[in-house]
């Protein structure tokens, strides 16, 4: 007579079986092809030929004659005195309106941080530097025109009224100096923007644990708010003196004669009637902004990579 005799091993687990009755196999299915991709399209195709194909050619026609022989007189051109004035005073302008609006911009973001963050005022306020930050062009240039321009609201009321007349050492509105205002006008708004987000990132248990360590207000700033907005503050100084080295269309609407800045430089290159034949030594002015851009925005992404550890 035959016994059942227990080992005390357990019997191996059956293999699972489908309705089917076919073993199930264990290997992972493929998953159905996402079709997510397909968003991004249409944007890919603006950054495209609009972005990628007229660097592209900017570039590529610095190194070549109107003919399409290849040379290097074009990129040479870069270290002419009138070409190199016209990049310090880009860089100039750039600079001191970057840094006019990062200051006030920082404090209008420091008045703000005392304010709820639904109320009114705020959101107002909010709102409007969204807008201002984009108002430039001819639109903007327009406005200071009628504002203060030679024949101007406000220029006429002072002359009229008061007998001021802000014009009397020259026309500075539309040579160099007049391009201060309206660019700090949207650089202001485009700071509030970039700044207030890293300023409401201080957490209050900072302050906290400094008044309870004896700290005082002023301690606070100096040795926790201003180091952890550092990074913050000079990410979004970078920032707007990039917007302001690549501005066009306030100062092309402004400055009607005269090439003082790159920019301009570039339609003089492009559209001048007295210089013929150098087309092509746009593209190497452009190629001259682009590292000048290139340079400062991966400053720019560098400072701001250290910045977010703060603001997570």
């Amino acid at each position: 007579m035959t016994t059942l005799v227990d080992t005390g091993a357990e019997a191996p687990a059956a293999a699972p079986v489908t309705p089917a009755g076919s073993v199930h196999d264990a290997r992972p299915r493929r998953s159905a092809p996402s079709w997510a991709w397909l968003g991004l399209v249409p944007f890919a195709a603006y950054v495209v030929l609009f972005l990628a194909v007229p660097t592209v050619i900017a570039i590529g026609s610095g190194f070549f004659t109107r003919d399409g022989a290849f040379t290097w007189s074009n990129v040479a051109a870069l270290g002419d005195p009138v070409v190199l004035t016209t990049f310090a005073n880009s860089g100039g302008l750039s600079l001191l309106t970057a840094v006019v609006g990062a200051v006030v911009g920082a404090l209008v973001c420091y008045a703000l941080l005392g304010l709820n963050p639904d109320g009114v005022v705020r959101q107002t306020v909010d709102a409007a530097a969204g807008v201002l930050a984009q108002f430039g062009g001819v639109m903007l240039a327009f406005a200071f025109i009628a504002t203060i321009g030679i024949q101007g609201v406000l220029t006429a009321l002072l002359r009229d009224s008061f007998g001021v007349n802000i014009y009397e050492n020259g026309t500075w509105l539309y040579e160099l100096p007049g391009l201060v205002l309206p660019y700090i006008y949207f650089q202001i708004p485009l700071m509030v923007i970039t700044f207030m987000p890293a300023l409401a990132a201080l957490k209050p248990q900072w302050a906290e644990a400094n008044l309870t360590l004896g700290g005082t207000r002023a301690s606070f700033w100096l040795r926790i708010g201003l180091p952890v907005l550092a990074p913050s503050f000079l990410a979004s100084l970078l920032l707007l003196f990039a917007n302001a080295f690549s501005s066009y269309a306030t100062a092309a609407a402004l400055a009607s004669q005269g090439s003082q800045i790159v920019p301009l430089q570039i339609r003089a290159a492009l559209t001048s009637e007295t210089v013929l034949g150098r087309e092509n030594l746009a593209g190497a002015l452009a190629l001259g902004m682009i590292v000048v851009v290139g340079i400062v925005m991966a400053l720019y992404a560098l400072i701001q990579r250290r910045a977010a550890r703060w603001q997570s």
